[in-house]
């Protein structure tokens, strides 16, 4: 069922109404989607409506009451082709402005990793705040606290989580839902996600998560690439008992129309400071892994996840080099202001998949061995210590993945459970 009421009826709200509203924009000095936002990438696929658009679904729930949302710039609404016509330089509005406009009273807004803005680095550390544009009072999820306190929540009537994600297990948003969804569930109060596409959700791959190797980075025994949107993900987390003590929450999933796991979904806003276009996103569970090596991954450059390369790889095995800087994305790349000799893979034909091929490509051409894993954190993103010990056993990626077939199947058979779009 697509909508529910979570504890009392509303008066329906016309959706005219709803649409004149938001098509004004806010109402409200300020826009959150301004300049100073991040740079769109592409324009979505127009057949894919998100659940934010879906106003008529869940506007009568939050009529009345009082409202926490967890946001970032990815938590947009999209306008429609004739708006987009009128006003060529702003195709969305946050859905934040849109519902002050429509008078829904939003006393919070919760920010994950990289903030509400989303230009925080990636791994730091986020100060509450204010936000300038509306006066709303901003709580980080990653700072001092990764899970809403009681004292945050005890003036709220509900819940939104509305964040891009790109169903890759090491990107944190996802544990960040699993934290939001406890602490909704041990104040009693609902939770409405607003679903948005997976770009990756076309296939699930990766060594699963191993428990005695989960961290803020992985929490649960899910795949590195997990195949699901965020509301399938909530489904999951509600079913298979991984919320503290087994308690669950009371969710509204708002669905997404037109969208399988098959649709190719080119994501309109950067979901965080080093996924800057597809070519990125696509690359990123693969190269991703890197995160947790010596090995630099594009940051410090404008080719964030389409490059990687490290002073001590072999110059005469690559032909391509690269000097990462500080920048907009990164202040502190790894390997700043040195060369590094690796691969460019901007302009490659990539497919959606997941790869082992570049970190064995690295190991094999690193001139000192012992330079490339940063041993505990390469476990912690890749949810096992088996995969460094293959990979420098020099198993090739077939046999390494064939280890991972049975736990992958496992997992399969318990994702369908809780999908939503087939």
């Amino acid at each position: 069922m697509r909508f529910k009421v979570f504890k009392n009826t509303f008066f329906p709200i016309t959706i005219g109404i709803v649409l004149i509203a938001i098509s004004c924009g806010s109402k409200t000095k300020n826009d959150l989607s301004s300049n100073d936002e991040i740079p769109k990438l592409v324009q979505d696929d127009k057949n894919v409506i998100v659940g934010a658009n879906q106003t008529e679904d869940y506007l009568p729930v939050l009529n009345g009451k009082r409202v926490g949302i967890v946001a970032n710039q990815t938590s947009v609404i999209f306008k429609s082709e004739n708006q987009e016509r009128n006003n060529d330089t702003q195709f969305y509005t946050h859905v934040v402005d849109s519902l002050l406009a429509l008078d829904i009273d939003i006393k919070k807004v919760f920010s994950p990793e990289h903030g509400f803005r989303g230009k925080a680095d990636a791994g730091e550390l986020v100060k509450d705040g204010v936000d300038t544009k509306t006066g709303l009072p901003i709580f980080s999820l990653h700072g001092k606290h990764k899970k809403p306190t009681r004292q945050q929540l005890e003036d709220l009537d509900v819940m939104i989580f509305d964040i891009q994600d790109v169903g890759v297990r090491f990107y944190t948003y996802i544990s960040t839902l699993h934290y939001v969804m406890e602490a909704c569930a041990e104040q009693d109060i609902p939770l409405l996600i607003l679903d948005r596409p997976n770009p990756n959700g076309n296939y699930v791959d990766g060594p699963v998560l191993e428990k005695e190797h989960s961290s803020f980075l992985g929490m649960h025994p899910i795949p590195l690439v997990h195949g699901m949107t965020i509301g399938e993900y909530a489904r999951m987390v509600n079913g298979e008992k991984w919320l503290s003590n087994g308690v669950t929450c009371n969710i509204t999933v708002i669905e997404m129309k037109n969208y399988n796991h098959n649709s190719f979904y080119n994501l309109p806003i950067r979901p965080s400071p080093n996924l800057p276009n597809d070519q990125s996103i696509i690359l990123y569970p693969s190269l991703g892994l890197f995160e947790g090596t010596n090995i630099n991954a594009g940051r410090g450059t404008e080719f964030q996840f389409q490059r990687y390369g490290a002073p001590f790889l072999d110059e005469t095995h690559y032909s391509f080099s690269y000097t990462p800087k500080s920048n907009f994305g990164s202040k502190y790349p790894k390997h700043n202001n040195d060369v590094c000799y690796g691969a460019d893979l901007s302009k490659v034909n990539t497919r959606r998949q997941f790869t082992l091929k570049y970190v064995i490509d690295a190991y094999k051409n690193a001139k000192d061995k012992f330079k490339v894993f940063n041993t505990a954190n390469f476990t912690v993103h890749a949810g096992t210590a088996k995969l460094q010990q293959q990979i420098e056993a020099r198993l090739s990626e077939s046999e390494i993945k064939r280890s991972w077939q049975e736990d992958l199947e496992s997992y399969k058979k318990t994702r369908t459970k809780y999908l939503i779009y087939k």
